[in-house]
């Protein structure tokens, strides 16, 4: 059983050919289920466009780069090829639990204002999402990511207000970077800021998130079950609240630091062990400056594997 124990709230630092394959929905939702809480908060995508659902990938890609505001649902698995562009203003939402992007992934590159929703990826050649180049209110949301070549979810150069919640990560390593390099403070100061909350990271191996430069960045019930590698990492004038998360058979939940990268600040709180580590934090964090309901950490488990990925959505 769910149960809210604390409310807080701090002060915070077509073309033709594609046309045949893209209808006008006549019913269905007119925006994303639900709305973000956490840095996303506000993000609307596409509005009230009337909502197109896609078959094919040019439907898609279409649709995705179009300048005006769009609905996109995507029904069925489509095939991509490379990292396809998502402009502003954008909803893209699956259809059941079964819609599919496969082959290639979603770039979010200098965007603002998309949502991406109850989507599974898979076998992507690159990253699953790329959010990039000073990209702002992005709502990341109850998808599944397994199996893919690099990053499931990276977000990097001046990326902001971000909140990736209710995702899950299988059969896959490298799951979700935040800041491009060590390098890079000079774009990525005063940037960064993310939630992550309520994802499933079953068996994954690393970078839950490994984080740079972003402060604060807020990684709040979660749940990480048999995490092969470590879960977060604080690098480089990063700060991380690693707050009332599940951790379960992970044997390194959190630490400062990653490679050759020099540690960051991380504070933990209210996290609950299963046959893991305890982790290794220090420093301070900017704080929190958005309200949020936080889950005892003990009932995050059921919570998240109850909720988390495709087909979970109102």
């Amino acid at each position: 059983m769910r149960r809210s124990f604390a409310r807080r709230s701090l002060p915070g630092l077509l073309t033709v050919a594609a046309a045949a394959a893209l209808t006008v929905a006549s019913a269905g939702p007119a925006a994303a289920a639900g709305t973000p809480t956490g840095f996303a908060a506000g993000t609307t995508g596409g509005g009230n466009a009337s909502p197109v659902t896609v078959t094919s990938s040019s439907a898609l890609i279409s649709a995705m780069q179009s300048s005006s505001p769009a609905v996109i649902r995507v029904s069925g698995t489509i095939s991509i090829s490379g990292m396809q562009d998502v402009k502003s203003n954008k909803t893209l939402i699956g259809v059941g639990s079964g819609a599919t992007i496969t082959g290639g992934g979603l770039d979010v590159d200098s965007a603002t204002n998309v949502i991406i929703q109850n989507l599974n990826f898979r076998g992507w050649a690159d990253d699953a999402i790329n959010v990039t180049d000073a990209s702002t209110k992005i709502w990341i949301d109850h998808n599944t990511f397994s199996d893919g070549y690099d990053g499931a979810v990276d977000i990097k150069r001046a990326s902001d207000f971000v909140t990736v919640s209710w995702n899950k990560f299988t059969s896959h390593d490298k799951t979700m970077l935040l800041g491009h390099s060590d390098g890079n403070g000079s774009q990525d100061r005063g940037h960064l800021r993310v939630s992550y909350h309520h994802n499933w990271f079953d068996g994954t191996g690393q970078r839950h998130p490994r984080v740079r430069f972003g402060n604060p960045v807020h990684v709040y019930n979660n749940y990480y079950g048999g995490v092969t590698d470590y879960g977060v990492a604080s690098t480089v004038e990063a700060g991380v609240l690693v707050e009332g998360n599940y951790f379960e058979n992970t044997e390194d939940p959190f630490h400062r630091g990653e490679g050759s990268s020099a540690g960051g600040s991380l504070v933990a709180k209210n996290n609950h062990f299963v046959n893991s580590g305890s982790g290794d934090q220090g420093g301070s964090v900017n704080a929190i400056p958005y309200s949020y309901s936080l889950d005892q950490a003990s009932s995050v488990k059921s919570a998240v594997q109850g909720g988390a990925g495709t087909g979970k959505v109102g």
